[in-house]
This record gives structure tokens, C-alpha cells and sequence, in this order.
């Protein structure tokens, strides 16, 4: 017998995922549901899947699915789509939300009126820019140091937001072919984790497992 699964997409700053409040709608295979509901063309379409989930720590819990499936441990515009989300759905009327993910709890500020939520912000912690477990180097850290990859070389400094990142300066965007070198980048034996990528030059984005967004 189907099972009927109430979902909601939202979209922060680009970055798009299907949400479930498991608070009313359980969901016993969130990789399965992730891997099949972000395929383009055959699924509903998104970067992943984000679960809304009760928590003894905190108002509210986030578990977030990569479109293939892997879980990651946090997402600042998947926490900020949460906030609108449990307030205009009227799961809270707080505009302070303490949201437990897996890097820890975070602090999400709504800014409200009439009853709608126009913006939230998120605390997200302290930046590290060491961090052992997620980056294969002696020191636990990468400060503009080069890696090879695709046949050049990149001058990257490592950043965990929770997520680990790796920050790469270019002189021209335009001359980056991101599809191509941003899972090579991402799968790199540096990162055993795997890891996000971001060119800042115009601030595009390579997500984990994602296609890549256009530049803002």
C-alpha cells in the first residue's frame, strides 16, 4: 500500500531542497526518498532532501540527504528555509529557534510581520579553519596551499562551517570549468569527507554530489 508523504519545496538564495516534517509525516528511508525525489526530470528536482524533526535539545532538529543519498551535517539556507517553515506553518511562535543539526545547535533568528516570516538569519558558529577529521594534511588545516587537480593547480584554504569547504581565489571565473574540475576538487584524497568548493571571484558554488548552481 503507497504511503502519501506531505512535502514542501523551498529555496534559499538558490539552494533548493524538498522538506518533510517527519513531526507528522514519518519518513523510514530518507536516503532512498533523497536519491529518488532530487533526480531532475524523473523526481520532484533539488539539491537533497532536509528532514524537520522533533529534538530533546532543541526546538527543532534538521537531518539534510544530498541528492545521492549522503548525509550531511548542516546547510545555513536549508536552516533558514526551516524557520519560515515551522513559523508560518504555525509549529512555533518563537522568533528565536534553537535548531539541533549535526554540527551542533544553531540559533536561527526570524524577522517577521503580519504573520510572515521576511528573513531569517542563522548563527553559524565559529569558522575553523583546521579541522583533522575532514581534511588529510599534517597540520589539520590547508592556508592557500596548492592541489593538484584536472592537470592544474589550485591555491585552496580549507574552512569548516560544519560542512567542510575549501576557498579557491581566481583571477577570472570564466576560466574555471566547474562541472569538470569541481568533483575532482570535491573527491580529492585531501578531503576524505569530501568537501565543498567555492571560486570566489563572482561566488560560484560547487555543491557536494550537487549540480552546480549559475553564478548570483
Amino acid at each position: 500500500m503507497a504511503t502519501t508523504i506531505k512535502f514542501t519545496k523551498m529555496q534559499g538564495t538558490g539552494n533548493d531542497y524538498i522538506y518533510v516534517n517527519t513531526l507528522s509525516s514519518p519518513l523510514q528511508d530518507p536516503i532512498k526518498a533523497a536519491r529518488k525525489w532530487s533526480t531532475y526530470h524523473t523526481g520532484i528536482g533539488a539539491d537533497g532532501l532536509v528532514l524537520i524533526g522533533a529534538s530533546e535539545k532543541a526546538d527543532f532538529s534538521m537531518r539534510i540527504f544530498n541528492a545521492d543519498g549522503s548525509e550531511a551535517m548542516m546547510c545555513g539556507n536549508a536552516s533558514r528555509c526551516i524557520g519560515k517553515y515551522v513559523y508560518e506553518k504555525g509549529l512555533t511562535d518563537k522568533e528565536v529557534i534553537t535548531l539541533e543539526t549535526l554540527s551542533g545547535i544553531k540559533i536561527l533568528k526570524l524577522h517577521t510581520g503580519n504573520g510572515v516570516v521576511k528573513d531569517v538569519t542563522v548563527d553559524m558558529g565559529t569558522p575553523l579553519l583546521s579541522n583533522p577529521g575532514q581534511i588529510a594534511t599534517k597540520t589539520g588545516g590547508m592556508l592557500a596551499e596548492t592541489i593538484p587537480a584536472d592537470g592544474k593547480e589550485y591555491k585552496g584554504t580549507f574552512v569548516c562551517m560544519g560542512n567542510p569547504h575549501v576557498v579557491i581565489f581566481v583571477d577570472d571565473i570564466k576560466e574555471v570549468d566547474l562541472p569538470a574540475v569541481g568533483p575532482k576538487l570535491e573527491n580529492h584524497p585531501l578531503f576524505p569527507a569530501t568537501v565543498l568548493i567555492l571560486h570566489t571571484a563572482d561566488v560560484p558554488y560547487f555543491y557536494r554530489n550537487q549540480y552546480p548552481l549559475p553564478v548570483l
